[in-house]
Parts: structure tokens; C-alpha cells; sequence
């Protein structure tokens, strides 16, 4: 967190700190509109920044980002390195294009260079609110807290009915095989209704996750695509 975020979060501060703050926040949220507003439709891509070329989760990513990509959809990160990498780097190969909200790190996590188009976003709260506003499904690898919580978010989100139904799905059943185990304890014991667990989908395979994908998002919402939106050129607008 920058030092602005930290002090925010330690509790109440002068009304002048609580001011500049929420104008802070408010031109990180223009930024990233600004930045996003021609992208189209996405599926954003959650996963571990620590996966290197190579590994399993990353050519995962990759190959499943170049197929989603394939029936037009704009594939989303956090803009990182990792699975993100991946994932931006799949749809650039199969010539899709390719965005992220990249987060400003003290040590610095850098762009990957996959991307037609990113946008660097101070806080974490901003990132996610970007990353789900412009997506129409979600695609979830193995990855750390991070992961997680854009995860949870994501179905909670649902639950809640603040955002539709939109496609969750979770890959490699062995590395989450503890959290499917305690979706189901959480189930038995109530805490969630039974129909939550129609919120995701668990699956090993790269072509039942396309086609999950394909059946609840162009198909349920009759995606076609949409006339070309021309920026506003008055206001600095990029496509």
C-alpha cells in the first residue's frame, strides 16, 4: 500500500487527509475509465504473479486465454507478470487484444509487455472495481491471497446480486481441492445457500472451460459485436 492508503486505513484522520484522499481516489477511478473505456467485452484472468514461462499454470493460462480470446472477447489482468502474463500473452498470439489494471507496488510490480492497452492504478479496492466492471466472465488459476480475494469477491458479488450471473470458473481441481472440501462444509453447515455452489464451475480442462464460458456469456446474454464506439477527441479520448 502507498503511504497515503496506509495512513487512510489507521483510522480517522483530519477532515482535510479524509478529503485529499477521496479526490485521490476519485482521479484514480476517472484514470481507469478513461483508460478502459473502449476495451469491449472481457473475461478477466486471476492467478499467481510467481508462475514463469514454463510452468504448468502458466501455459495453462496461456492456452486459455488464446482460446477465449478467439471467440471475441478481450482477455483482462492485473497486468503483471505470472499468470497474468500468461494470459495477456495468449490472447496477443492468437492476434486478440489484450488489457490490464496493473497495481503501483512499493517494490514496483512492472507492466508485462503482452498488453495493447494498461493503466497503472494506485489502490488495490480501484484495481478490482476495474477489473470486474468490464468483464463478462472470470477465470480463475491457482494462485495466492491475492487470487482469492478477487475470487471470493467476485462470487460474493453474485450472491449478492450486485453484478449478474456471470461465469466463474476455477482451474486445476488438485491445488483447490481444500477450498472445494470447505465449500461443501460451508454448505452443510449453512452458511451458504446450496444454489451458491451454481456460482463457479471446477474443472481440469481447457475446452470445458471455453465452452462453459461460450454457453453462459454469448449465448445467455446474446453478445454480438457492437458498433465501434468513436472516442470523444474534445476530451483526449484513445481508443
Amino acid at each position: 500500500m502507498t503511504k497515503q492508503e496506509i495512513k487512510f486505513l489507521e483510522g480517522p484522520q483530519s477532515r482535510w487527509q479524509e478529503l485529499k484522499f477521496t479526490v485521490s481516489v476519485l482521479f484514480e477511478f476517472i484514470k481507469g475509465l478513461r483508460a478502459l473505456h473502449f476495451v469491449g467485452p472481457c473475461v478477466t484472468v486471476f492467478g499467481s504473479a510467481r508462475f514463469e514461462e514454463g510452468h504448468p499454470d502458466y501455459e495453462m493460462a496461456r492456452e486459455i486465454s488464446g482460446k477465449i480470446a478467439q471467440l471475441g472477447f478481450t482477455i483482462m489482468t492485473g497486468g503483471g507478470p505470472g499468470i497474468m502474463e500468461a494470459a495477456n500473452r495468449g490472447a496477443r498470439e492468437v492476434g486478440g487484444r489484450s488489457v490490464g489494471c496493473n497495481i503501483e507496488l512499493p517494490h514496483e510490480q512492472n507492466a508485462n509487455p503482452y498488453m495493447d492497452k494498461w493503466v497503472d492504478i494506485k489502490y488495490f479496492f480501484v484495481r478490482k472495481t476495474l477489473l470486474t466492471k468490464y468483464s463478462y466472465a472470470f477465470v480463475v488459476l491457482p494462485g495466492g491471497f491475492g487470487t482469492l480475494d478477487e475470487y471470493f469477491e467476485a462470487i460474493t458479488l453474485m450472491q449478492t446480486k450486485k453484478i449478474s450471473d456471470f461465469p466463474v470458473v476455477i482451474l486445476d481441481k488438485e491445488f483447490y481441492r481444500n477450498i472445494i472440501a470447505h465449500i461443501e462444509v460451508m454448505k452443510k453447515e449453512g452458511t451458504i445457500s446450496p444454489e451458491d455452489t451454481d456460482l463457479f464451475f471446477f474443472t481440469d480442462s481447457i475446452d470445458e472451460a471455453v465452452d462453459y464460458i461460450q454457453h453462459n456469456t454469448i449465448k445467455k446474454y446474446n453478445l454480438r459485436p457492437k458498433e465501434k464506439v468513436r472516442p470523444f477527441r474534445w476530451l483526449f479520448e484513445k481508443e
